[in-house]
């Protein structure tokens, strides 16, 4: 973001303000990897064994280790264009519009803001749908404990995708990423519990059935072993569909240079911490993607629904299915709010600088009424993000298909956004020659990951548009 677009400079002391003039940053390697797993762990983990199981033993976690590879080399290149030149001293770049703008400049600027913010507001969508199947999910979880496993126990989400919407509108008025590490850590507590939740319940059934399910090629064409119908078309789109599940899974690029501008300056840059951070959220969890994908899959074979925790194969005990779904619940509210503040910020930011004298972009204290309880309210940010909650919410009750959803995001976000741009930017900073080994790598590279977006895209909006014509958004 250009400088003309900052917020005005506040008014500190010399030890609190840093290099750039805004308030002293002080995130660590630590708060950086919370808000990095509060953004990938959640909606994404719970579709992973579904993935595994349209890939088979082999290639689902083949497909998954080479993503969090792919991910993780990309990410340390685009953690070295938080600043300009000078890895230590030279401007920062804080968001990654401005990392665009500051390294490749002209109409690739406009591209990334319309990819980033358009994949931003559908990862919303797809993060409120999942919150709302985990909160139902509960309720079901009770009624099939009183009535029965044979019950249908319908409830429709359209209403817990209302609560859901409320309860952001309340937590979308947290100024900004520095300001919620304490629910980055939170929701990265909760994502640990109910991750362990499922893989334990998924041994337990692994160990009733007496052994393991699934087959080294996944789904088979035909009559498969959950009793449904697989057709070879099916099949193929179903297999690009679970690339982009995996591809969302670890979709956290997105709002990479965000998080690395909460960081405290350290030696020898925020770079290298970045990097450190990136590694150990990568690493973790790659482990828990792993465990959770193949203990599902494991447990439930070809008739693993698109949602561990919410599909069903665990009926008891209903309690602890109660407590891995409120742990969903609480973690998506932190993941909804750190994938949707550059939105926020961009906004706000361009209303500062077009009218800094407003009184409507201004912040000023208030006193709670009938308490005493004295809050900062900003008037655009209060109706601005109220009404952004409200379309987002708005178009989760449309088309309330998780899986669907999940995929068609992470196929369309994963190339532009976590390989071509990052590699684009590396390469003109370090100025790689053209046709040089590693300029040849990196081109190869993108070239490959394009192929797997482009296949990906194709086999999730096939089914999205099946789900559509069945869809009705009061009967789920």
């Amino acid at each position: 973001m250009s400088h003309a677009m900052e917020l005005p400079k506040q008014r500190l002391d010399g030890d609190d303000i840093d290099d750039d003039g805004r308030p002293r940053r002080t995130g660590t390697a630590w708060t950086a990897s919370a808000h990095i797993i509060t953004t990938v762990l959640g909606s994404g983990v719970l579709s992973l064994a579904w993935g595994v199981a349209q890939l088979g033993w082999i290639g689902g976690p083949a497909v998954m280790t080479l993503f969090a590879a792919v991910i993780y080399y990309t990410s340390t290149l685009l953690a070295d264009c938080y600043r300009s030149g000078d890895p230590v001293s030279g401007p920062r770049n804080r968001t990654y519009m401005a990392a665009v703008r500051a390294t490749l400049g002209g109409s690739k600027v406009k591209l990334c803001g319309a990819i980033q913010f358009a994949n931003l507001f559908g990862i919303g969508i797809g993060i409120t749908i999942a919150a709302a199947a985990s909160m139902r999910a509960i309720k079901r979880a009770g009624c099939f404990h009183e009535e029965g496993h044979q019950s249908e126990c319908r409830s429709p989400i359209a209403p817990y995708i209302a609560i859901y919407g409320i309860m952001e509108i309340a937590f979308s008025q947290i100024p900004g990423l520095d300001s919620m590490s304490w629910l980055s850590t939170l929701a990265t507590v909760m994502s640990f519990t109910y991750s362990s939740i499922g893989i334990g319940l998924g041994v337990a059934q692994i160990i009733a059935n007496g052994g393991v399910q699934g087959t080294i090629t996944g789904v088979a064409v035909g009559i498969s072993a959950a009793g449904t119908s697989v057709t070879a078309m099916q099949k193929l789109w179903r297999g690009l569909q679970a690339f982009g599940n995996m591809a969302f899974a670890y979709g956290f690029s997105i709002v990479l240079l965000e998080i690395q501008d909460t960081l405290k300056a350290a030696s020898p840059s925020e770079a290298k911490v970045m990097k450190k951070a990136t590694a150990v959220s990568v690493a973790a969890t790659t482990v828990i993607y792993l465990l959770c994908g193949c203990v599902g899959y494991a447990a439930f074979g070809d008739g693993v629904k698109d949602n561990l925790l919410t599909g069903f194969g665990f009926y008891e005990p209903f309690w602890l299915l109660d407590v891995a779904n409120a742990c969903v619940a609480v973690h998506l509210v932190g993941t909804y709010q750190v994938i949707t503040q550059p939105i926020f910020a961009y906004v706000e930011l361009r209303a500062a600088a077009a009218w800094p004298d407003s009184a409507f972009v201004a912040t000023k204290e208030v006193t709670l009424w009938p308490t005493r309880l004295r809050v900062a309210v900003c008037p655009l940010r209060l109706t601005w993000r109220t009404a952004y909650v409200c379309v987002t919410t708005a178009v989760s009750m449309s088309m309330p298909f998780f899986g669907s959803v999940v995929g068609l995001i992470g196929a369309i976000s994963f190339w532009p956004l976590t390989v071509y741009f990052p590699i684009e930017m590396y390469m003109a900073q370090h100025r790689l020659p053209r046709g040089s080994t590693k300029w040849l790598f990196l081109q190869a590279l993108s070239a490959v990951c394009l192929i797997v977006s482009v296949a990906a895209a194709a086999g999730s909006v096939a089914d999205v548009v099946a789900e559509f014509r069945h869809h009705n958004p009061f009967s789920r």
